[in-house]
């Protein structure tokens, strides 16, 4: 086997062998929140979930966005709920394959 050939086969078998993480992040479409107060509320409480690696808040598309820690898995419902105990109305739901970084990058968020 040449070196090349070698290199690739070697590179193949990396690759077919690794995980890939995908980000596991839940984002709730959400009524009444109005200010930062409400945005920091929010986030507070659900960082306090242990599944939590990160969440965003949007005021003006009125977005929240959580995003589970690596290997760790979401319970949306649990999200609603903290949502709606903290006083908001929890309109949509729904579990996405975008990292919050992404979230943020997209060109609805910077409007």
């Amino acid at each position: 086997m040449n070196t090349i050939s070698g290199v690739l086969a070697a590179f193949a078998l990396a690759a077919a062998s690794s995980t890939v993480w995908a980000a596991n992040t839940v984002k709730a479409t959400v009524n009444g929140m109005v200010c930062a107060f409400c945005a920091q509320g929010i986030e507070k409480r659900l960082s306090k979930m242990p599944a939590t690696h990160a969440v965003f808040v949007d005021l003006k598309r009125k977005v929240v966005a959580v995003e589970a820690k690596e290997g760790q898995t979401l319970d949306s419902k649990a999200i609603a709920a903290e949502i709606t105990e903290s006083g908001y109305d929890v309109v949509k739901i729904e579990t996405v394959s975008q990292t919050i970084a992404e979230i943020k990058g997209s060109p609805k968020a910077r409007k």
